[in-house]
């Protein structure tokens, strides 16, 4: 198994423009995201760029990024283009597709993700997922919601569906869709290649057209809150605020 850590990029972005390179304690945002990945251990890292001035960023500081068209529809074709620029011959046969604005997640959370895709052979793609405890989530419909079957195990499932709607109805454990993806070379192919699906428009969510397709996906359950995307000036304050705490001293 060889793995290819992908981080799709680009300056164009309705809510927050720019926000690749927006400073977070001094360091671009999609810096830190290379560096988490870099830490997780879990395999090769490049940006998938589609700004020459993020991969310039990126290369500054050290990274490796690789320039992508600019006018592909989503990050998920982002990462396709890449990986067949990176790699024609298909070297790299798990593919994850890690958001660019996600500098607080765990670098173990990749090594969760493609553990989770690799435990069972009929899984194609890995995701991540954390129960709700906040309330307002609940009804929020920027928070996206997996519904599961869990397995016995209770730090695995396999995702039914995904909705921005408050699922599944009644009593029980809600759980927020945390956006990194694991793919099987072969599961990304058929993917990109199809066309968007009803449910993946009508929800405007992506995933839904891989289980539209039959791709299996299968989620790890993390513990504690899931990591704070960025997407607004607001959330970029609060990993202003993350990055700006003092590490926790431990005492041997």
């Amino acid at each position: 198994m060889s793995v290819l850590i992908l981080i799709p990029a680009r300056l164009e972005a309705t809510r927050l423009p720019g926000k690749p390179l927006a400073d977070i304690g001094g360091v671009p945002m999609i810096e830190r995201v290379c560096a988490l990945a870099t830490a997780s251990g879990v395999g090769r890292v490049a940006v998938a760029a589609a700004d020459k001035a993020i991969a310039d960023s990126v290369e500054r500081a050290g990274f490796e990024a690789v320039l992508t068209d600019p006018d592909l529809p989503s990050g998920s074709d982002r990462v396709h283009a890449a990986a067949n620029l990176i790699d024609s011959r298909g070297d790299y046969d798990r593919i994850i597709n890690l958001q660019g604005d996600m500098p607080t997640l765990e670098p173990s959370a990749l090594q969760a993700v493609i553990d989770v895709l690799e435990a069972d052979a009929d899984c194609d793609i890995a995701s991540l997922v954390s129960q709700i405890t906040d309330a307002k989530e609940l009804a929020d419909p920027n928070v996206v919601k997996a519904v599961l079957a869990r397995r016995g195990d209770g730090r695995t499932a396999r995702a039914l569906y995904f909705s921005r709607s408050c699922v599944p109805h009644g009593e029980g454990a809600k759980y927020h869709h945390i956006g990194v993806y694991a793919y099987k070379r072969a599961a990304l192919e058929r993917f990109v290649s199809a066309p968007p699906s009803g449910l993946e428009v009508s929800e405007r969510l992506e995933q839904l057209r891989a289980l539209e397709l039959g791709l299996v996906i299968d989620c790890a359950i993390l513990d504690g809150p899931p990591p704070n995307g960025v997407d607004t000036p607001e959330d970029l304050e609060a990993a202003r605020r993350f990055f700006a705490k003092p590490p926790i001293e431990r005492h041997s």
